[in-house]
């Protein structure tokens, strides 16, 4: 099996970590190690300079995509969980890597789901005017037109998710 990037895509709330801890683990134990990149954690360190403007997310797409490009290139399979509000970021990223080894996944949780969800309480604060350029609600989504996977967490469970993943890979 090629080292291929997994790029789930989705709001805030729509799954997209819990599926990639998921799915990294039964990659791992498929073909060993394992990238994971989760939007949190890389938040915290590699991009902690960037904000939340537009600028600033294509920019950390593209350190991402970057990134992946690296482990890719090293023969290492990435899970990557990315909020990535825009079409042209994750395109970028796909070009930046060889044809067939982006994955993208969106994680298609509606908007409503995800706020009645709200495990962080960002929305809630967003709606108040307390975070500003929020995805979805002050600052757009751009949902992939064409992703390999669209998941609905709604109605499929975590291993679900991870098999429709692996399926098409």
């Amino acid at each position: 099996m090629l080292p291929r990037v997994y790029w789930l895509t989705g709001l805030s709330g729509a799954g997209k970590s819990t599926i990639a801890v998921a799915l990294a683990a039964a990659l791992r134990e498929r073909q060993g190690p394992v990238c994971l990149l989760d939007g949190d954690v890389v938040r915290r360190g590699l991009c902690k300079d960037l904000g939340f403007d537009a600028a600033s997310r294509m920019e950390n797409a593209r350190r991402m995509g970057e990134v992946a490009k690296l482990f890719h290139l090293s023969g290492v399979p990435v899970v990557a969980a990315f909020i990535s509000p825009f079409r042209e970021g994750r395109e970028a990223v796909r070009r930046c890597l060889p044809a067939g080894i982006f994955i993208e996944v969106h994680v298609a949780t509606p908007l409503e789901e995800c706020e009645r969800r709200d495990p962080k309480g960002l929305y809630k604060k967003a709606r108040h005017g307390e975070i500003k350029d929020f995805t979805g609600i002050s600052s757009p989504y751009e949902a992939p037109e064409q992703p390999e996977v669209r998941l609905d967490t709604r109605v499929l469970a975590v291993a679900d998710c991870v098999a429709a993943i692996l399926a098409c890979a």
